[in-house]
């Protein structure tokens, strides 16, 4: 029986990412957005219950991918297919432009499951982050009206995210392999960072988190680098 709770999760997040999708088709995508973190939740604890019920599986392995790949894959693309259907540029083609985060984040996936540099830390940003950030830009428009409403900037940012997927850029997991301070410092600083700013301004607080999720990154790798004895 405990063997499939890992699988239950994970078939969660994909029914959470169903719904998200849906609901953003409508466009009502604040609820697209809570959707995204109901998925983030159960995408977290799949795999937090395998590790801890020694469960692990093939098939639970290709499952979470699948998962993923509605959840946050498909859904911020349909996310950014409104903003830019409700853009200042009017187009019936431009929309489809969004769709660039469905491709990339399919590649991203599909290359974290063959990459075996990844079996700990990321390369390139990963697909849950890169979900959240979209999902904040229409929390982002209703606060600060008319910011997210330029169609240059929202494919601008479309490509951007879209690169940074399939970058090299070595991203920290937020997956702890023990929960010394010593090891983990610069992750719970951020942690602690991202829980105030959130805390504060909830969805809005999301691309600063980001930036501060990437530079951490940077900083955390860094010091694993220094810390590494000289042959």
């Amino acid at each position: 029986m405990k063997r499939h709770i890992p699988n239950a999760l994970t078939c969660a997040n994909l029914l959470s990412g169903c719904i998200g999708v849906v609901f953003a088709f409508k466009g009502e995508l604040n609820v697209a957005a809570y959707a995204v973190l109901l998925s983030g939740i159960f995408d977290f604890f799949d795999g937090f219950i395998a590790r801890l019920l020694h469960v692990k599986s093939a098939i639970g392995k290709e499952l979470d991918s699948l998962a993923d790949m509605v959840s946050f894959g498909v859904l911020p693309g349909v996310v950014m297919f409104q903003l830019l259907a409700e853009s200042s540029f009017s187009s019936p083609y431009l929309p489809y432009l969004g769709f660039l985060i469905t491709i990339f984040s399919a590649l991203r996936l599909a290359k974290f499951n063959i990459d075996t540099r990844q079996t700990e830390d990321f390369i390139g940003l990963n697909t849950p982050m890169n979900t959240l950030f979209i999902v904040s830009l229409p929390f982002i428009q209703k606060d600060y009206p008319g910011m997210i409403n330029s169609s240059i900037l929202l494919i601008a940012i479309t490509v951007v995210m879209s690169l940074l997927l399939v970058s090299e850029i070595k991203i920290f997991s937020l997956k702890f392999g023990s929960l010394d301070w010593a090891g983990n410092k610069i992750k719970y600083i951020f942690l602690l960072i991202s829980a105030v700013l959130i805390a504060f301004f909830k969805f809005t607080a999301i691309p600063f988190v980001l930036v501060i999720y990437i530079c951490t990154s940077f900083l955390h790798f860094g010091s694993q680098q220094q810390d590494q004895p000289k042959p």
